[in-house]
């Protein structure tokens, strides 16, 4: 099955999809050089429409959510720009007209419809990232596991930030690679990155739908 991966990155969430079985291409802006798949530099608006969305059996997107991020107000202490853009309505108007299974993931307070909830201390990572997912498919999210986790590692701002309730972000690469299992990005690639596990159990949930469906004729 083809995958369509909106707002790559640099492919946190392309992996994860990948590892579910899923052959997947990324459209991103950025220059994409440690993206592990096929991957197309561009303006995802080019895309959005049923001709081109049409060729993917799924697809997936991260529209800019800097703006309802919990970490903005870090971002702009430390004077670095956040995005006032919101492109999840025009996606999600794009998704729903290509009539195919989509997932939208976006930070918490950002407006998603029924979205499901993942935690990386419910996969037993080392960091919490919480994230939304919005789907037209029915989708179970994976719960909490905070006091099992203990602290986790920090992966937003710069490193070694000292986090103002105390802790700080992670000290070294190893340190936050590890915490996101992620070993092939750069730290400012990682901040914007959510964990392959994530996606490697939606996208097992996706396969299983369609599985379902084409058991049962549809």
């Amino acid at each position: 099955m083809k995958l369509l991966d909106l707002f790559c990155g640099a492919g946190g969430a392309s992996e994860g999809y990948a590892r579910a079985g899923f052959e997947v291409t990324g459209i991103d802006l950025k220059h994409g050089k440690r993206y592990p798949y096929a991957y197309i530099r561009g303006d995802v608006r080019d895309y959005l429409n049923v001709n081109y969305l049409s060729q993917f059996d799924v697809i997936a997107a991260s529209p800019p959510c800097q703006s309802f991020s919990a970490t903005k107000h870090l971002r702009n202490a430390q004077g670095k720009s956040t995005s006032k853009v919101n492109m999840i309505p025009e996606v999600r108007n794009a998704l729903i007209a290509s009539g195919k299974p989509y997932v939208i993931e976006n930070v918490p307070n950002a407006p998603l419809i029924d979205p499901i909830l993942l935690c990386g201390s419910g996969f037993g990572l080392n960091v919490r990232r919480h994230r939304l997912f919005e789907s037209n498919v029915p989708l179970i999210g994976n719960g909490c596991n905070h006091k099992a986790q203990g602290k986790p590692v920090g992966i937003y701002g710069s490193m070694r930030d000292e986090i103002p309730k105390g802790g700080h972000t992670a000290k070294t690469m190893q340190e936050a690679n590890q915490a996101m299992g992620i070993d092939w990005m750069i730290w400012g690639e990682l901040v914007e990155s959510i964990p392959p596990a994530y996606t490697e159990y939606i996208g097992k949930q996706l396969r299983h739908a369609s599985e379902q469906d084409l058991y049962n004729g549809n």
